[in-house]
């Protein structure tokens, strides 16, 4: 059996980077697909914080009718993320209704018309493929574990939003994270918050800082790169271009003197460990060491773990394999003491300029990665989009009309 992996499309993307919602970019993907028995959409399916359910509905339509069409008749499985939380949503609260239930485990396995009225409409979108429904992940294979790796969150050491949300969620509900070891303890911190974000966005447009905008603009003022709006130059010149390149210049020299002190006491706070380096080394491996802390504490052992989430792909040629081995699983009379799970991460069909490099490819967040799951052997990255230079792959504006 061959399954295909992707993760993080992000249809309905108020930035437009979201690359499948554009014809002549899904027909790579497509025609993988047409040779595949299952493919899995590992979470972050739709963006569902930018605005209403409607606008990324009417993006995410067209591609998955399309992939029905070129899955027909074969598996088309759905994983819920922390963008599109809200696809699961439902199914949580009727559980929370029932006088006696179980913990949650690694996989539940629902049909679409019981996840959510949102994953019906996307089932009935895809026939004739057959949809179902998996969270917080699904096993492909007795070695293989697939999940959006949102939980990776809960252990991260670069300050971002999630992270910091998370960490006021745990303090609040005094469920200190270093005590996780089951799902349920992850999502009791992220659910409440994902619910709030998703509740905001659901009747009108979210601004910067709860679209994610703002943390990009901050990215890119703390990493030292510069750039004018949408790449376009500003064309009033004289000194209103000067002047805003002045201030431009004084608030990202206060925003990157400021950014150590604010994490320090962040860290204060309780809120951490946290660090206040965010070079691109330390991002993938806060990342990976994240993951490996969940896969550990959930007992995932030496288990191929295929996770989305950070937008970063790997391991590639090139990236140090010991970095993408989680830490050995805490020893227990049931399964003994685990090496540790092997990590794999599958990228993202994401446009994020502020991750690539004039190289078209060369980034390892260049989208349009997939992992080929077959019957044996380790999990292959294919990157599918490799052969696209920058300008086919950049977001188009908005036609005014729209």
């Amino acid at each position: 059996m061959r399954t295909l992996v992707i993760s993080d499309l992000h249809l309905g993307s108020v930035s437009r980077s979201d690359l499948l919602r554009r014809t002549e970019l899904r027909e790579p993907l497509l025609e993988l697909a047409r040779g595949a028995d299952r493919l899995v959409l590992l979470g972050d399916v739709l963006e569902l914080r930018h605005g209403p359910p409607r606008e990324a509905l009417a993006v995410a339509r067209p591609f998955f009718e399309d992939l029905g069409r070129a899955l027909a008749g074969r598996e088309l499985v759905l994983v819920a993320g922390n963008h599109d939380h809200a696809l699961i949503e439902p199914w949580l609260a009727l559980r929370a209704e029932l006088p006696e239930r179980r913990p949650l485990a690694l996989e539940q396995l629902i049909e679409p018309e019981e996840a959510s009225p949102t994953v019906k409409r996307l089932a009935e979108w895809a026939a004739p493929a057959r949809v179902r429904f998996a969270y917080p992940g699904l096993w492909l294979r007795p070695d293989v574990y697939a999940t959006h790796g949102h939980y990776l969150d809960c252990h991260l050491t670069v300050p971002t939003i999630e992270r910091l949300s998370v960490g006021v969620m745990s303090r609040l509900m005094r469920r200190p994270m270093s005590s996780f070891e089951r799902v349920d303890d992850y999502e009791a911190v992220t659910a409440p918050m994902y619910a709030w974000r998703h509740a905001v966005a659901r009747d009108a447009m979210t601004g910067d800082a709860l679209n994610g905008v703002g943390t990009v603009h901050a990215w890119r003022a703390l990493s030292g790169r510069r750039g004018s709006r949408n790449g376009r130059r500003d064309p009033s010149g004289g000194v209103r271009q000067a002047l805003d390149s002045l201030g431009a210049n004084l608030r990202r020299r206060a925003l990157i003197y400021g950014f150590p002190l604010a994490v320090a006491a962040l860290n204060r706070a309780g809120l951490g460990p946290l660090n206040a380096e965010i070079s691109s080394a330390e991002l993938r491996g806060a990342g990976l060491r994240a993951m490996g802390e969940v896969a550990a504490r959930l007992g995932l052992d030496d288990a191929f773990v295929i996770f989305g989430h950070t937008h970063r792909a790997g391991p590639l040629p090139g990236d140090d394999a010991d970095e993408w081995n989680g830490p050995a699983a805490a020893a227990s009379p049931a399964r003994g003491q685990g090496p540790g799970a092997r990590l794999v991460n599958v990228g993202c069909w994401t446009y994020d300029s502020i991750f690539l490099t004039e190289s078209s490819g060369e980034s390892p967040y260049w989208p349009g990665t997939c992992a080929v799951v077959d019957e044996i052997g380790a999990p292959v990255l294919q990157r599918l989009l490799l052969d696209r230079a920058h300008a086919e792959l950049k977001p188009t504006r908005r036609p005014a009309h729209a």
